[in-house]
């Protein structure tokens, strides 16, 4: 069961409104028995207010009333209408200066892995910029002659389920090219 937000605000409220067991009022506030009790002779609350579950929406007066009748019921909370708050990705990751003249070697490795690979999915993976994407693709970036090809995920630029994603987006088209290879090659062979 969902936790309500002020428990013993819920349960000062739920004593002093309606004719429900100790142990219901417990089990609906996740506090314990002896604990609501306390809050009935004026021991543990003090001087704390209630807070009405029924105008925020936690309860309703029904459920209240079905379980005052029935002290075997317990309680349930009210299912909210409003959708699921969507997750929020996180953003860039910082890349150590140390690791950033790697990006380089990094996007070789995935344009000669991955031919057809986009340039937005090369900066979204490795969090480099298109500017550089495409002076490595055009072979005019200003030390092309000494970036040697490396792995994204050795350097520690990805995480090995980017890399899954674009086996398997862009993985058949590199089995193809290797079966034609193999082809154009036994046919070569046999001339």
């Amino acid at each position: 069961m969902a936790k309500i937000l002020m428990p013993k605000a819920t349960a000062i409220w739920l004593l002093d409104n309606t004719g429900l067991t100790f142990k219901q009022i417990a089990d609906f506030c996740n506090l314990h028995t002896l604990e609501v009790q306390g809050i009935a002779d004026g021991v543990v609350a003090g001087k704390m207010p209630g807070i009405n579950p029924i105008t925020d929406k936690i309860l309703t007066e029904k459920e209240i009333k079905k379980c005052e009748e029935n002290p075997k019921l317990k309680l349930s909370i009210n299912k909210s209408d409003l959708p699921k708050p969507k997750k929020i990705s996180k953003g860039a990751k910082y890349t150590p200066i140390a690791k950033r003249h790697e990006r380089p070697s990094a996007i070789i490795w995935l344009i000669k892995k991955y031919p057809d690979i986009t340039d937005t999915e090369i900066c979204k993976l490795l969090r480099t910029t298109k500017n550089t994407v495409e002076s490595i693709r055009n072979k005019s970036h200003w030390n092309i002659d000494n970036i040697i090809s490396k792995d994204p995920l050795k350097l520690g630029l990805c995480n090995e389920k980017d890399i899954l994603k674009l086996t398997e987006k862009y993985g058949n088209n590199e089995d193809e090219r290797i079966k034609e290879q193999k082809q154009e090659n036994s046919s070569e062979d046999s001339i």
